[in-house]
């Protein structure tokens, strides 16, 4: 991945255009070696716990489990895609849990008073779209720090979705089409599962080929330098947000269709554990690097642990003292990674 430098200063002291920094990869096998080993290494952790989970559960690998364990992880898998973006951006969102809840809500309430699951479904996005709006507004506009503003906008959004569905959950039992976003398969495999491998490869285009893909690392690594090339960078933060709040109502949705049931004390974990997937993949905390394919690997990477830990019945407690460990390294990892690039 290009690296940003800040802009150079041309006659009359009008910044000229950022001059993209790429790394030749041509460099001592040493250097070679330790640009591969950092790049790709959660790729290898991924390879080796897949074997290991095959030999400690025989049936892992078999066609039904691979289908249960992604449509299981499909709409927090959503919810890492929009953070992946808001990280690379500099940014943080910790209501992405209360609009997951919210369009969930919002999605069977809608359904039950209105009998359209189209009405539904578009006043549930819209209502992610608002949210996300409103966070980015606050971000940019307002310059208050992302990790203050969305835990703001979370207890917020928490608070509307109780009132909607006064503390009680919309049961939609009496309308055929509202599991059909959950249980339409398609070549075998359920809707859920096409809808997040298609989020995936539209993000990592999106990100990886598009100039807005690249104005938001530009924004990531250094705000100031961008600001000064002339990028829009306060549209830019509040689009990512946009995003976000869009995906994490779409997964409030599926999770809603799936269970037959929405209601608006769900998600409480959902922010953590979309931004665990998002470093365990090896994105960076301090924003500017990342790739979507990385989350890909962080999300196979926890959901492999979390369906070995089931299979072998052990406990929930057990289960978030692990998942926290490897938070904890990964996080350890890139600060070290970040030192030996400084050096």
């Amino acid at each position: 991945m290009s690296e940003t430098t800040a802009p150079p200063v041309v006659d009359g002291g009008t910044p000229g255009p950022v001059t993209p920094k790429v790394s030749d990869g041509v460099g001592s096998s040493r250097r070679g070696i330790g640009y591969f080993a950092s790049r790709y290494s959660m790729l290898g952790v991924l390879v080796v716990l897949i074997g290991v989970a095959t030999i400690l559960y025989p049936g892992f690998l078999n066609p039904a489990n691979i289908g249960n364990i992604l449509t299981q992880n499909s709409a927090v898998g959503l919810i890492a895609i929009g953070m992946t973006f808001v990280i690379i951006s500099g940014g943080f969102d910790l209501s992405v849990g209360a609009t997951y809840a919210l369009g969930a809500t919002l999605y069977a309430g809608l359904t039950l008073q209105t009998g359209s699951v189209v009405i539904a479904g578009i006043g549930a996005l819209a209502a992610g779209v608002i949210v996300g709006a409103l966070n980015g507004t606050i971000i940019s506009r307002l310059s208050i720090n992302p990790f203050v503003a969305t835990l703001g906008t979370a207890s917020i959004i928490s608070g509307i979705a109780y009132i909607y569905s006064n503390s009680s959950p919309f049961i939609v039992n009496n309308n055929p089409a509202f599991q059909d976003l959950a249980l339409t398969r398609i070549a075998g495999f359920p809707l859920p599962i096409w809808i997040l491998l298609g989020a995936f490869l539209i993000a990592a285009l999106l990100l990886a080929k598009t100039t807005f893909g690249r104005n938001i690392y530009a924004v990531g690594g250094n705000y100031e330098a961008a600001w000064l090339t002339g990028l829009r960078v306060k549209g830019l933060n509040s689009s990512v947000y946009v995003l976000t709040g869009l995906l994490a109502a779409l997964a409030g949705m599926m999770d809603a269709s799936r269970l037959g049931v929405g209601q608006a004390d769900v998600g409480a974990s959902m922010a953590l554990d979309a931004i665990a997937i998002v470093v365990v993949g090896g994105t960076s905390l301090l924003g500017g690097e990342g790739a979507i394919w990385r989350s890909a690997v962080g999300l196979l990477i926890l959901a492999t642990l979390t369906n070995v830990f089931y299979s072998l019945n052990v406990s929930q407690n057990w289960q978030l003292i692990a998942k926290g460990v490897i938070v904890v390294a990964a996080v350890g990892v890139d600060a070290m990674v970040r030192v030996r690039k400084r050096g």
